[in-house]
């Protein structure tokens, strides 16, 4: 049936002359419609400089947020955090950067609304402040460190005992790009002789831990900070060299109040003493920072950094050339297959495979399970990173890695465990490097050779910038005393540029003798991620009609 034509002059009732209230709907539709489309065709979006059409592009960061664990310092102990924004950040706008003990919300603050800065009172900073003298808008007064510019870094001392709960660091515009914190820790009693370093890094909801133990003098923790305005809950898991460890209900469902911390002592979810572990923290809900603290008595202690995800090639950067021992922890997450890897070191000339105590240069591991071996001396005096590969390649299990390396003197000694890493990519930066001769960079390029520039910022106490360049033959490692800033005192930010080549790994070592303890701690530098991929828009029209 064919259906009559609309008039639109016939008004409804049957008379004619204004038109009926569905007509005048459909042709003032149209007529807006023409108008978006008008503009949208008018008002053409800026037009890409020269890149492909759908390329991305690398834009800085306009926001940075780390948190930073308990200072497990016990009575004795001091504790200090160094901030610094690298020199050549270019962010958007003036920006702030402050860290700040974590601490609950109000009581009376709404569901959702972020955690309050620490109560005044909190330890003073011992760098510049906003230079205003009161802190920049947006910025909380009681800020344990408020950067004012980027290249300049600011310390502070975290208030006393393991009681204290982690901070918060948040960094904004100009200063968010390769905004980076360090907390660096002194301990002189027998609980826990040793110095003890971390870079802070984001919240997240899955780590990796390998190295732990519940074994001897051993006492590690987990340190569980929620800087978020909600709570969070943890589940907490063990692997050893037989699989999982059954933890009953202990390391399950933990419930971590927003703005507050946790300390969970490893040997409370388990009454096995192992060795060798493996350990996963998974978090339900909510997000928070996870670090693992490793105590053998008067052994040492240091942090244990969470590891990059597992994969079947690692690296591990930084083995110092006057290590007395190297203990390697691996462990195959995840995987159904079991693990073969080839053991390598990076020496002067490139990669070679040491002769171990098992009389092989490789290590199984079962799938699910965790494995070790002592390295001894095993790089022959000389500084060197440690590279994991399959024996097979069609075999290629993921895996993660970690070595402790211990430094001995005078019957004293002190231990440090450096984990799997990446490359420095573009930039990587650590806070808190000391002139004098303690700091010590060691670079390693994985693949073809490469060049960096590295750059030692203005101190704490002022002073001017240094940079040097430095070659890295191809599968070799390079080791150069730190970079000290020109006048001035007190710590500095050291950067890592990745100028030619690729594939760069590097770990920065502090060294101090303290009441004849040879104290050392090794932090890998990581990639910053300064910059973001953004996608490119196109103008489509089209869109209007979805």
């Amino acid at each position: 049936m064919k259906m009559p034509a609309i008039n639109p002059d016939r008004q409804a009732g049957g008379a004619s002359g204004g038109g009926s209230r569905t007509g005048r709907s459909l042709l003032a539709c149209a007529a807006v419609l023409a108008v978006v489309f008008g503009v949208a065709e008018l008002r053409h979006p800026a037009a890409p400089s020269a890149r492909p059409a759908g390329s991305a592009t690398a834009a800085q960061v306009e926001r940075t947020a780390v948190v930073c664990p308990q200072p497990m310092q016990g009575m004795t102990g001091t504790t200090q955090i160094t901030a610094i924004t690298p020199a050549d950040a270019v962010g958007t706008g003036s920006g702030t950067a402050t860290v700040t003990t974590a601490a609950p919300p109000p009581a009376d603050a709404p569901a959702g609304s972020p955690s309050s800065p620490a109560p005044s009172g909190s330890p003073a900073s011992s760098g510049s402040p906003a230079p205003s003298g009161s802190p920049a808008a947006g910025q909380p007064a009681s800020a344990l460190i408020t950067l004012a510019k980027p290249g300049v870094p600011v310390s502070a001392t975290a208030a006393g005992g393991d009681t204290t709960p982690g901070s918060t660091a948040v960094a904004t515009g100009a200063l968010a790009p390769g905004f980076t914190v360090t907390q660096t820790t002194t301990v002189t009693d027998q609980r826990g002789t040793g110095m003890s370093g971390v870079t802070c890094t984001p919240s997240g909801t899955h780590f990796w831990f390998a190295g732990a133990s519940t074994a001897g003098n051993r006492k590690d923790y987990l340190s569980l900070t929620d800087a978020e305005a909600t709570s969070a809950v943890v589940d907490v898991k063990l692997y050893g060299d037989q699989g999982p460890i059954d933890t009953g209900d202990a390391g399950t469902g933990i419930s971590i109040a927003p703005g507050t911390s946790q300390s969970v002592l490893l040997t409370t979810l388990t009454n096995a003493s192992t060795a060798d572990l493996a350990v996963e923290v998974r978090v339900r809900s909510g997000r928070v920072g996870a670090y693992l603290h490793a105590s053998d008595g008067s052994a040492g202690s240091d942090w244990i950094p969470a590891s990059a995800d597992p994969a079947s090639t690692v690296v591990v950067p930084g083995l110092p050339g006057d290590l007395s021992a190297a203990h390697l922890v691996v462990a195959a997450p995840g995987s159904d297959d079991d693990a073969d890897l080839k053991i390598q070191l990076s020496g002067q000339n490139g990669w070679f495979s040491p002769v171990l105590a098992n009389g092989q240069g490789t290590i199984h591991v079962k799938a699910g399970m965790v494995s070790a071996i002592d390295l001894g001396q095993l790089n022959r005096q000389q500084i060197s990173a440690l590279r994991l590969t399959p024996s097979d390649p069609s075999r290629a299990t993921p895996v993660i890695a970690t070595v402790r390396v211990d430094r001995a003197g005078g019957g004293k000694s002190d231990s440090a465990w450096i984990t799997g890493a990446g490359p420095v990519g573009k930039r990587a930066t650590v806070a808190d490097s000391r002139g004098g001769g303690v700091s010590t960079l060691l670079l390693t390029a994985t693949g073809d050779a490469a060049t960096v520039r590295v750059t030692a910022s203005a101190s704490t106490g002022g002073g001017t910038p240094t940079s040097k360049d430095v070659q890295i033959p191809a599968g070799a490692t390079v080791g150069l005393a730190s970079p000290e800033p020109s006048g001035g005192n007190g710590s500095f930010g050291l950067t890592v540029e990745t100028t030619s080549g690729s594939g760069v790994v590097a770990a920065r070592m502090l060294a101090v003798n303290t009441d004849n303890v040879p104290m050392f701690t090794i932090q890998a530098l990581q990639d910053d991620h300064s910059f973001v991929q953004v996608p490119q828009a196109q103008q489509d029209p089209g869109v209007l009609l979805h």
